[in-house]
């Protein structure tokens, strides 16, 4: 073979294992919202329909203690969820749509625990006791002691309780390393008092480990760990209110950089340094939702306070991009919104679309690249909905707290496709893998797919 075929050939293997590799990957769901945070993976074996009660398209349906809204995630056959356990027994949960500020008062020591489970069969693989004691912070009515979804990459995966600590375990449940941020408050801005529950999740990439750690108190920080020792590469201070949302990464335009969600302190950092790229403020004051890319634009939205705002951003954005008082678009950003982003759930872009849906059911279609309405329309009987929706095959999977997944078709028109109820509460988003979906309710983990 000359010299000319031997790189044809060399470059064509390259470009198959490249495909593969990155097939592969999006098969898998490996941090919060799956992929890059985006809530797709590509499948049309999942049913539109199914039925917990008759055992119609369940393939397997765990119990699981205590209490948890992370959601797994999965790598390959193996499934990771957290939990926290109360010595008390309380476990209780309050959903719905109100305002209360109240606080559990269960000051018992728990057990805080990581499971991996074959996704195939549900059977419990391994277990791990992470950490045993009374919670450093309380929680609120509607929050648990394990909010964190897990990260993983196939080697390694991260189970993250917030005061309680970040734990590495390898692919088989040892102990790799474990590091405390200290005492981490989530809560109001304005009454630094009251304690709800860190619920933040890490996310991996390139051996690196990205956590978000916006706090009450103006401590707070982004930080890189090395993925393999949990040593600290770099830490940048955020002078903003507590967050509830995650970083997400992006590569574009040869700019690595991590995003974030906040109140005043929006922005974008150097992967490598932890350098601030850019800044926007006059987001919602009890930041949620993490961002996303999709179209070549960042989104990030938040609902709560005097700003309800959803913005859609050129990842070449630097300095502060900050919209004056009257103005929806500015050199870097394409369009926004002043009100009407949702405040828990996290936004979907499928196809041409940009999917916002509120707390109480209503729903608004916008076009991702211009921010024209499509239509506004409201799930019925929707009594709150924390969980984010994700996205396959055409349609769109909602899961409300009362315990129904609503299937819609995808697209310029409104239709439900179906409403299945899981005969539970529902707080966690659900994961897709391959040809399954996984819920986590309040006290199993279900996994759904064709039984035929």
């Amino acid at each position: 073979m000359n010299t000319r075929n031997f790189l044809l050939l060399l470059g064509l293997l390259f470009i198959v294992v490249t495909v593969d590799a990155q097939t592969d990957y999006m098969n898998q769901w490996p941090q919060f919202r799956g992929p890059f945070a985006n809530g797709i993976v590509e499948t049309d074996q999942i049913p539109d329909q199914w039925d917990v009660t008759t055992g119609e398209n369940i393939l397997w349906k765990n119990k699981i203690p205590g209490l948890g809204h992370s959601s797994p995630v999965i790598w390959g056959d193996r499934l990771f969820v957290t939990t926290a356990i109360s010595g008390s027994g309380n476990n209780s949960l309050k959903v719905g749509l109100y305002g209360d500020i109240d606080e559990v008062g269960d000051r018992s020591e728990h057990e805080f625990r990581l499971y991996c489970f074959d996704k195939r069969n549900g059977n419990l693989l391994w277990e791990q006791l992470v950490h045993k004691g009374i919670p450093l912070t309380e929680r609120h009515t509607k929050s648990s002691h394990a909010n964190a979804t897990p990260a993983t990459d196939g080697r390694y995966v991260l189970a993250f309780f917030g005061s309680e600590g970040l734990y590495c375990y390898d692919i088989d449940g040892k102990l790799v390393w474990k590091k405390s941020f200290g005492r981490m408050n989530a809560g109001p801005y304005d009454q630094p008092e009251i304690e709800w529950g860190y619920a933040s999740s890490p996310i991996i990439h390139e051996d690196r480990v990205i956590v978000q750690g916006d706090i009450v108190g103006g401590e707070g920080f982004l930080a890189s760990l090395d993925l393999e020792t949990g040593k600290e590469i770099w830490r940048t201070p955020r002078e903003d209110v507590a967050t509830w949302s995650s970083p997400s990464f992006l590569n574009k335009y040869g700019e690595r950089q991590i995003v974030v969600n906040g109140f005043s302190q929006i922005g974008g950092y150097n992967f490598d340094t932890g350098e601030e790229l850019w800044t926007l403020s006059n987001g919602g004051d009890a930041p949620v939702p993490t961002p996303f890319f999709a179209h070549g634009l960042i989104y990030i939205h938040g609902s709560h306070g005097r700003y309800q705002p959803i913005f859609a951003i050129r990842p070449e954005a630097r300095g502060d991009i900050t919209l004056d008082k009257e103005s929806t678009t500015n050199e870097f950003i394409v369009w926004s919104i002043k009100r009407g982003a949702a405040y828990m759930p996290t936004n979907l872009v499928y196809g041409e679309y940009l999917y916002n849906l509120r707390m109480n059911g209503n729903l608004t279609c916008f076009d991702a690249r211009t921010g024209e309405v499509i239509y506004k329309e409201r799930i019925p009987e929707a009594k709150g909905i924390t969980s984010s929706g994700v996205a396959s095959n055409g349609k769109l999977y909602y899961s409300l707290e009362q315990g129904d997944v609503v299937v819609l078709k995808a697209g310029s028109e409104f239709e439900i496709l179906s409403r299945n109820n899981m005969d539970d509460l529902i707080m966690a988003s659900p994961a897709i893998s391959e040809d399954m979906i996984f819920f986590r309710t309040q006290h199993y983990l279900v996994g759904v797919g064709d039984s035929k």
